[in-house]
C-alpha cells in the first residue's frame, strides 16, 4: 500500500485531517495502528482542552427499539446550533441513545451516582469478601474493585459502548470531541422500558 492509500485509509478510519494523519504516520514509521493510537492520543488531549468551553446548544434524540418495548430520549449538547445540525453529531446522539436502550444505565457520571448507595454497596461487597474467608485487608481491596465494575454497569460514561466494546462510552465522546471540534456533554436521558 502506498503511503497516499494509507492516508486516505487512516482518514476515513479516524475522521482527522490530512496533515494530521500524515504527520502521526511519519511519528510512527508508517506503522498504521502506532499511528491511530498517536491520533487517539492528541485527540484525547484535544479534547480536554475543550472539556472546560460551556456547551449549551444541541439536541435532543431518540431511540425506540424494534420490538418497541423499550425507548429512550437523551439530550446531548453542543457549543453552537451549526455543530448540532451535522450528521456526525446526530449520529453520535443515535449511538449513545441505542447504547442506553440497550445497557440500561441509570445515572450519566459518578458524580451523579449518591454516596449513601456507593457506600451500602461498598459494605455489600466487603461483607461478601469477609464471608468468602477474606481477611479484612484484603475484603477492602476486592470491595473496591467491584465498586468499579458496578459503576460499569450504572454509570453511562464509564460502560464499555455496545458497538465497541474496546472503548467506553467517555471515550467515544472523546473521540468525537477532536473530530467534531467542540465540547459535546450527555447532559440527561431517561430510558422507558414497557413494564418495569
Amino acid at each position: 500500500m502506498s503511503q497516499l492509500e494509507l492516508i486516505k485509509k487512516l482518514r476515513a478510519a479516524t475522521g482527522a485531517g490530512m496533515m494530521d494523519v500524515k504527520r502521526a504516520l511519519e511519528e510512527a514509521d508508517w506503522d498504521a495502528d502506532k499511528a491511530i493510537q498517536i491520533l487517539r492520543e492528541k485527540g484525547a488531549v484535544k479534547a480536554a482542552k475543550k472539556a472546560e468551553r460551556e456547551a449549551s446548544e444541541g439536541i435532543v434524540t431518540d431511540y425506540i427499539h424494534h420490538n418497541k418495548r423499550v425507548g429512550v430520549l437523551l439530550e446531548l449538547n453542543c457549543e453552537t446550533d451549526f455543530v448540532a445540525r451535522t450528521e456526525d453529531f446526530q449520529q453520535l446522539g443515535k449511538d449513545i441513545s441505542m447504547h442506553i436502550a440497550m445497557a440500561a444505565p441509570r445515572y450519566v457520571s459518578v458524580d451523579e451516582v449518591p454516596a449513601e448507595e456507593l457506600e451500602k454497596e461498598k459494605e455489600i461487597f466487603f461483607q461478601a469478601a469477609l464471608n468468602e474467608g477474606k481477611p479484612e485487608n484484603i475484603a477492602e481491596k476486592i470491595a473496591e474493585g467491584r465498586i468499579k465494575k458496578y459503576m460499569q454497569e450504572i454509570v453511562l460514561l464509564e460502560q464499555p459502548f455496545v458497538k465497541d466494546d474496546k472503548i467506553t462510552v467517555a471515550e467515544l465522546i472523546q473521540q468525537a470531541i477532536g473530530k467534531i471540534g467542540e465540547n459535546i456533554k450527555v447532559r440527561r436521558f431517561c430510558r422507558f422500558e414497557l413494564g418495569a
